[in-house]
């Protein structure tokens, strides 16, 4: 099957076509500052030089009509016909607690994605408007949704649950929900697969370092907890968000810098985390420069990053009972030699030994723990598009065996 996955933001869409028999994606590309004249598509076909494309791109549907305009393209398309997309995957970021897994988008489906939109009012919306547009283009297309939260919702209450009154969960579905979930999925999936165990005796920590990040405890395949809670805010610091906080200091600051709610929203979501810290940047690599060149405030962030890394490697740990695996991915995990090696020293307690010439020659799936490790730890290069679109082959077969065993019926 090929299918088109898509994720879309509010100004922007990324995309692969991606072929579920070879798992390769055929092409790949961006649309960016979509509702401006001066709008970029990207596009890199698996066999041809990329290229560039400029033009007044108003909204979404004008954006997948482009992509799928490329897609047919004589000379850096893929395809001939609209036809031989055969269906479309869309990552959306807040299923609620309303989807455990991937569903064929139906109109009961489209309603439940609207109900969620004040859980993720960045997020849902462009989701939904991207799944409007492909209905336009391709109205005959089957289309899935495949859900960030959904990896996460059946984590027991105890890792869910916080401490305010109950009555708020219940009315306002106030609860951890965790995101990366389809990230997390795979490569605990794939870490199973390296090991040589079946992932339902292993336990795994799982480690999505980029500019947002999160890790899971994943026992026997299943998510039982994870750092980030009712929004992607809580959890580990990042390149621009806070990470865990004292409630009491953002009102202390609303307080005396006089803030509004959604200052407060921008300062922990758009000026904290590596770049409130260290007062240079949000990416870890400029950060890593800073701290060789001998900045303070660069080795501050650092710092505080790896260690609340390390923080949670223990105590998911002791949540679990024990520890098989500790994988590393996302554009820090796979990238940063620095960060994997100052959270992997001194956890020989745990069972971690770490081979530091291993971790400083790595290359697409490999091992950088010691040959006499209890714990395997790995670098896995994430790959959430092809999640989505096995997800989607998946649903979309089952959906039409259905419909076959109906017509026999």
């Amino acid at each position: 099957m090929k299918v088109l996955v898509l994720n879309c933001g509010s100004s922007s869409i990324k995309y692969q076509f991606i072929d579920t028999a070879s798992k390769t994606a055929l092409a790949k590309g961006m649309v960016e500052r979509i509702g401006m004249s001066s709008a970029i598509l990207t596009h890199q076909p698996h066999d041809r030089e990329k290229i560039k494309i400029v033009g007044e791109i108003l909204d979404h549907t004008i954006a997948i009509e482009y992509v799928i305009a490329v897609l047919l393209s004589p000379n850096h398309g893929v395809i001939k016909d609209k036809k031989e997309i055969d269906a479309v995957g869309h990552r959306v970021v807040h299923g609620g607690e309303t989807f455990s897994g991937s569903v064929l988008i139906t109109d009961q489906v489209m309603k439940a994605l609207k109900d969620n939109i004040e859980l993720a009012p960045l997020h849902n919306p462009p989701n939904i408007k991207g799944i409007q547009a492909t209905k336009e283009h391709l109205p005959s297309t089957p289309q899935v949704g495949v859900f960030d939260t959904a990896f996460h919702v059946k984590m027991p209450p105890r890792a869910y649950l916080y401490g305010i009154p109950y009555e708020l969960y219940k009315k306002y579905k106030i609860r951890r929900y965790g995101f990366h979930g389809t990230s997390h999925r795979y490569v605990s999936e794939r870490a199973a697969t390296i090991i040589g165990k079946p992932l339902e005796q292993l336990k795994i920590i799982t480690a999505h370092l980029g500019n947002g990040c999160s890790m899971a405890a994943v026992d026997g395949g299943r998510s039982v907890d994870t750092t980030m809670g009712f929004t992607p805010l809580e959890g580990l610091i990042m390149g621009t968000r806070s990470g865990d906080l004292d409630s009491s200091v953002i009102l202390y600051i609303m307080a005396k810098e006089g803030l509004s709610l959604s200052e407060a929203n921008t300062l922990l979501n758009k000026h904290s985390g590596l770049i409130g810290i260290s007062g240079e940047s949000s990416d870890m690599r400029e950060i890593e420069e800073a701290v060789v060149e001998g900045n303070k405030k660069a080795k501050y962030a650092f710092d505080v990053f790896t260690y609340r890394i390390k923080k949670y490697v223990g105590a998911y740990t002791a949540a679990m009972g024990g520890l098989d695996a500790l994988v590393f991915t996302g554009g820090i995990g796979e990238n940063s030699i620095a960060v994997r090696k100052d959270v992997c020293t001194n956890m020989e307690f745990i069972g971690i030994k770490f081979d530091e010439l291993a971790n400083q020659n790595v290359s697409g799936e490999c091992s950088i723990s010691s040959s006499d490790s209890k714990v395997n730890v790995l670098r896995i290069p994430t790959n959430e598009e092809l999640v989505i679109a096995l997800d989607t082959e998946l649903i979309v077969t089952e959906q039409f065996s259905l419909k076959q065993s109906a017509s026999v019926k």
